[in-house]
């Protein structure tokens, strides 16, 4: 992962890594930065940052919550100093909502004095310049689908692939997509050339927030488990090659219980959940083991579909 310091070049982002980057996330983490990277718009981590405040810390003080989160925005404002605003990139899901609520507060009156007053008391100051950004839409509306599609060299070509959102990415924040029916991750599924598939689903929670100790052994496992295996069901039943999507506990809980959710409802299942920047790393030529694919629990090679090159080149035209 790209650790220097942060440079003047405006194609660089400061990057917040979040608690999952070293856990069930790094297989996001590692392809987040490999695809970045090979698209010209590398990720900086933000140095010192710390836990974003999003698991169990709102119930229990959401001030304190809130500072959490402002401190790493103003990690970032002090990063890149000077007047120009300041996107801090997050990439798991409740760090960027987490990170959100804190931008939110900060801009409110009393909220802000409070915070201010947290922030000085550590030596840091926030002037409200940091706006976090999730990499789905730093990659649509600042890469560009253009730029993407002519870093393509290997489509994806005939593979059928389901996006989930999940519940945290568009609500109840919405700042870059529809809440309801957000488009984004599809758009960025035909850019390298792999077929969205249309389904309903794509923002019902998996059950991941209904768990404490794992999805089957947790405080509600059979909620949990009822909300997976619906979208698996779903997936599996639309014809879906793999399910894409860009939350660390959502992956993790699709993918690693399949086998319990086939036994409990008496349905098989085998559908592979990797991280969207996967597949668009598998497109942009990236090695396997720098996306993370070992990682994955029930990953398989893609059913890439070999088109003629005069095909394919009408194609692009």
């Amino acid at each position: 992962m790209t650790t220097m310091p942060a440079s003047a070049d405006t194609h660089t982002y400061p990057y917040y890594p979040g608690c999952s980057a070293d856990g069930v996330g790094r297989g996001f983490a590692g392809s987040l930065h490999a695809v970045f990277e090979r698209l010209g718009f590398p990720l900086v981590d933000l140095v010192d940052w710390n836990c974003c405040g999003a698991t169990a810390w709102p119930s229990v003080d959401d001030s304190q919550a809130l500072a959490l989160g402002a401190r790493n925005l103003a990690l970032a404002e002090r990063a890149r100093p000077g007047s120009e605003p300041v996107d801090l990139v997050a990439s798991c899901a409740g760090c960027y909502r987490a990170l959100l609520r804190s931008a939110e507060a900060l801009a409110r009156g009393p909220t802000r004095s409070r915070l201010a007053g947290a922030l000085e008391a550590v030596g840091l100051a926030v002037e409200g310049r940091a706006r976090p950004r999730h990499p789905v839409d730093v990659l649509v509306n600042d890469v560009g689908l253009d730029r993407i599609r002519a870093a393509v060299v290997r489509p994806l070509t005939g593979v059928r692939v389901v996006s989930y959102y999940g519940c945290q990415l568009v609500r109840p924040l919405s700042t870059f997509d529809d809440e309801h029916d957000p488009v984004s991750m599809d758009r960025l599924v035909e850019a390298i050339g792999a077929e969205p598939v249309d389904w309903p689903l794509k923002t019902r929670c998996c059950g991941g927030s209904c768990y404490c100790g794992g999805p089957v052994i947790g405080a509600m496992p059979e909620a949990t488990m009822q909300l997976s295996y619906l979208l698996l069901r779903e997936a599996s039943r639309r014809g879906a090659d793999v399910i894409a999507t860009v939350c660390p506990l959502c992956q993790f809980n699709l993918e690693g219980f399949q086998d319990q959710m086939a036994r409990r409802f008496g349905h098989p299942l085998d559908v592979p959940v990797a991280f969207l920047t996967q597949l668009i790393g598998i497109a942009l030529g990236i090695d396997d083991r720098r996306l993370g694919l070992h990682r994955l629990l029930r990953w398989r090679p893609l059913p890439i579909r070999t088109v003629e090159p005069e095909a394919a080149g009408h194609a692009r035209r």
